[in-house]
């Protein structure tokens, strides 16, 4: 589970945004948006990068996933 969406609204940032900067499409941004995929972990840094936080930042706790 991840944070993005949470990030993302935040800053005030657009999926289509984010999708532009990754180079990946909008509905693979989405996806992981939506928790529906997990990007892979070199995936998850570039976000990061970009969205300028921790990785850890955009990560949920197992203890609080439900």
């Amino acid at each position: 589970m991840n944070r993005i969406k949470e990030v993302l609204d935040g800053k005030g940032i657009k999926q289509t945004w984010l999708a532009d900067k990754l180079g990946k499409s909008y509905n693979m941004v989405n996806s992981y948006v939506q928790n529906r995929q997990q990007p892979r972990l070199e995936v998850l840094y570039q976000i990061a990068e970009i969205l300028e936080v921790e990785v850890k930042d955009l990560l949920i706790e197992k203890k609080d996933v439900k």
